[in-house]
């Protein structure tokens, strides 16, 4: 064989590994992955059934994205606490692309410098840019967010309640302190969420102050947008007399209270376990539509018993909260955005809301129809069932230029306007006595974390407190009685022996 071949099949067979090993890197790059982290159960999936088969009731996004981009992979994780995401991040801060925190964890990111910008095109082209309530996008330019975070979910706090728990219980909800009233003792839950639960005990600590603000804002001595600015100035405030007021505000009202929750409030209310629920809207409108009763859409029949319950948002304030998008540094801008905006568009933002229950920051004729769809009872001029007039509900401010239509707006019960709609989307008047709240600084958050642990403290039951006083009482006699035989003149016997009387 020739000497040059030889050496030159020698040199190949030597390579050999390293042009594979290329080839694989090669190969590995068409498949991207977009790391997303987001909260458990927020976004479209379909059912899983136990024996590991497939419904098809819900749009599978995660698959859609992938099956539309061809080549991307999405590598997808949940977290059950703000505070548990971001500790991950700043454990791993380059293992994510796309993270979906709350208002007050989206400030905080982004006063510690820890995600990226938005592209300019993003920001000029994008889907999420075209599709955003113009309200939302107004927010978020206004809090300067606009650069950094893109809103997903949003919503208010309010109470969920039964209209026939009592005679006037809508009108003392109707104010935050009407859960402090005696008469609804035992049948409501709040937050197990310090920052709710303190937004709670500031809007009813400050409750005397916030009706004098509205007084003069429907008197006209407030425009609209110095009315918000001073309601979100007192639902911010943490100085020491504010948070010590909250504590004895939550404490007295703990009295009350058939307990905390998280989750739990919305099947409590849907079997009827409690009858007012401090909630979030988003899970208000889960809570309405699965308490409900059921009837045959064919025949009208009554399938399942239910009751019908409302939103209330009182009337001093509320809390505007929202769920963003944000790119953790290091993230993979150009797929996290391309993420967003698919997100954004309005018949993927229809299928989530369908799925979470939760209001979309999306509007657009597709999200609008919906709700025509959902709570649509008529058209002006029309009556309801009991021959009363449709109110018009407008949603012009929420849906106007992201679509074709020339007006937004829904015709409904009275009655109906009290329920699911109201929790989705808040009238006008509602936003403008509606507040964010900020982040609070490391000190601040010490503070108030440790109010929230005396409010949340165990109280010593009477029955205890008597035990306690009956142990003491036994220690002390027991001491003085060790104290008294250790002044006998007699000594003890040794064990088998035993003390013979004087002069036996």
């Amino acid at each position: 064989m020739n000497r040059r071949i030889l050496t030159g099949a020698l040199a190949f067979c030597l390579l050999l590994p390293s042009f594979l090993a290329f080839a694989g890197c090669a190969s590995s790059e068409k498949e991207t992955v977009l790391r997303v982290y987001n909260w458990e159960d927020y976004i479209s999936e379909p059912t899983v059934n136990d024996d590991g088969s497939v419904e098809d009731d819900y749009v599978d996004l995660i698959a859609k994205f992938e099956e539309e981009n061809p080549g991307v992979t999405v590598e997808y994780s949940t977290f059950g606490t703000n505070e548990n995401m971001y500790n991950e991040l700043k454990i791993n801060a380059a293992g994510y692309d796309l993270v979906c925190p709350s208002d007050y964890m989206i400030m905080k990111m982004i006063a510690e410098d820890m995600v990226e910008p938005f592209t300019q095109d993003f920001l000029e082209n994008s889907s999420y840019m075209r599709y955003a309530s113009p309200y939302i996008k107004d927010l978020f330019e206004e809090n300067g967010w606009t650069e950094y975070a893109a809103a997903y979910m949003w919503g208010t706090m309010g109470y969920v309640y039964d209209p026939e728990l009592s005679d006037t219980v809508e009108e003392d909800l109707s104010g935050w302190g009407g859960l402090w009233q005696e008469r609804y003792a035992r049948v409501a839950t709040i937050k197990d969420s310090v920052r709710d639960s303190y937004f709670l005990g500031v809007a009813y600590y400050y409750r005397d102050e916030l009706r004098e603000l509205a007084a003069q804002f429907e008197s006209g001595g407030l425009n609209a947008q110095d009315y918000n600015a001073r309601i979100t100035e007192i639902m911010n405030r943490t100085d020491a007399e504010t948070i010590d007021g909250v504590k004895e505000g939550l404490l007295d009202l703990k009295e009350n209270l058939y307990g905390f929750e998280v989750d739990s409030g919305k099947q409590d209310m849907i079997v009827g376990r409690i009858s007012i629920n401090f909630a979030w809207s988003g899970d208000a409108v889960y809570t309405m539509d699965d308490a409900e009763p059921i009837y045959d859409e064919e025949t009208g029949d009554l399938i399942a018993d239910g009751i019908y319950l409302n939103y209330i948002v009182p009337e001093e304030c509320s809390n505007i909260w929202f769920d963003g998008w944000v790119m953790p540094k290091g993230a993979n801008v150009e797929l996290a955005q391309k993420f967003i905006n698919f997100l954004s568009e309005p018949e993927n933002a229809v299928a989530n809301m369908n799925y979470i229950g939760y209001t979309s920051a999306v509007a657009g004729d597709a999200v609008f129809d919906e709700m025509v769809d959902w709570y649509s009872e008529g058209e002006a001029g029309d009556t309801d069932e009991n021959g009363d007039p449709l109110i018009p509900y407008d949603l012009n401010y929420f849906f106007g230029g992201t679509g074709e239509y020339d007006d937004y707006v829904i015709y409904v019960s009275e009655e109906s306007a009290k329920r699911q709609i109201s929790a989705q989307y808040p009238t006008q008047e509602v936003l403008t006595r509606s507040a964010i709240m900020q982040h609070f600084d490391d000190a601040t958050n010490a503070a108030v974390n440790e109010m929230w642990e005396e409010v949340k403290g165990l109280p010593i039951p009477v029955w205890a407190y008597i035990v306690i006083a009956v142990i003491a009482a036994l220690i002390v006699i027991t001491a003085l009685s060790y104290v008294y035989k250790g002044k006998r003149k007699d000594p003890k016997p040794k064990k088998g022996y035993k003390v013979l009387k004087k002069g036996a």
